[in-house]
């Protein structure tokens, strides 16, 4: 395959702008590394984050996107995981050190080194990127491509959010229904719980969606439900949910918040929190999140609602997102994507 020397790419120049097209440089892989030609990437609730100003410290100019999908073109040296023509999934995780004390133990999520595509690292609203090969996956057959973009933060960090919440879990309740909430629950369903759901007030199709992917009972966020959860999940970026989720969650009970940002948390009662519930937060996820999100979507099988933008559209999309008009998830699509 014949690699141009530029591409057409969307740029955050700074933060609080739109992004603008420009025409950069396609980059060449160092050792270890593998070039993709990009054919989808979803558009997160992350992205906007760091496009609005409110996660402060990406690298400027910035191809965002971390939800990636695409073929491996080229490889540098020393790769020996990936070939040219490979379908892979490029996740947020982009590296990490693999020497301190949390790559150690196993939680590379925390590294103290670790670089973020589209955040630190160029992502995906571009017509090629580049990955180290030890952070992109082999992904299932069953999806396309815009199929599978939303899996890679949406689904992971949904995943790992819902598998901290613990075991023994009957009835969940998720909070802020959209692209991971979607995913989520359908592994929910599929694995037996009771689920309920949980929108911004009168959002009627949002519930409506939510009782299609099989939720017990669907209403506003400021609701409690018809008996109290065992967990809750909280995907929406709203402070206000956290005390609206400890109240809906029963004796022992946990909230876990999966957001990389959220607005802040006023003050509640203590006995909101009494009676042993607890709070946590989701920071990242390791590869072991996407080696289990990526075997166990086939099974249920995971469908993923999208909707599809060109290129040239991201702030659109961005825009969509940003008002809460999205259903499921937004996904790009490259211009000559195959």
């Amino acid at each position: 395959m014949s690699i141009p020397e530029t591409m057409q790419a969307m740029v955050l120049e700074k933060a609080g702008r739109p992004l603008q097209l420009r025409r950069v440089q396609v980059p060449r892989p160092q050792p270890g590394q593998v070039l993709v030609k990009v054919a989808a990437c979803g558009v997160c609730r992350t992205d906007l984050h760091i496009v609005d100003g409110e996660l402060t410290e990406p690298k400027l100019p910035l191809i965002p996107g971390h939800e990636i999908v695409g073929t491996v073109v080229e490889t540098g040296q020393q790769v020996t995981h990936f070939h040219v023509g490979d379908r892979v999934g490029i996740p947020w995780l982009g590296s990490t050190c693999g020497r301190c004390r949390y790559c150690r133990k196993g939680r590379e999520n925390l590294c103290e080194q670790a670089r973020f595509t589209g955040y630190t690292l160029d992502g995906g609203y571009a017509e090629y990127t580049l990955v180290d090969e030890q952070y992109a996956f082999f992904l299932p057959a069953d999806y396309s491509d815009a199929e599978a973009a939303p899996l890679l933060c949406a689904g992971l960090i949904g995943y790992r959010t819902y598998r901290m919440a613990g075991e023994g879990i009957e009835r969940l309740g998720i909070y802020g229904f959209g692209a991971a909430a979607h995913i989520v629950a359908q592994i929910a369903v599929y694995q037996g719980k009771k689920l309920y759901a949980f929108t911004r007030p009168g959002d009627l199709e949002a519930q409506a969606f939510a009782r299609r992917l099989g939720a017990v009972w669907a209403g506003d966020s400021n609701a409690l439900p018809p008996e109290p959860l065992d967990a809750a999940l909280i995907f929406a970026p709203v402070g206000s949910l956290i005390p609206a989720a400890l109240q809906a969650t029963d004796k022992g009970g946990v909230v876990v918040s999966g957001g990389i940002h959220m607005s802040d948390i006023p003050t509640f009662p203590y006995r909101l929190l009494w009676e042993e519930r607890s709070i946590r937060s989701v920071a990242n996820l390791t590869r072991r999140d996407g080696e289990e999100l990526l075997a166990i979507a086939p099974k249920v099988p995971v469908r993923t609602e999208v909707q599809t933008f060109p290129l040239v559209q991201a702030n659109e999309a961005l825009d969509r997102l940003r008002s809460g008009r999205i259903e499921g998830a937004a996904v790009l699509r490259m211009p000559n994507a195959g």
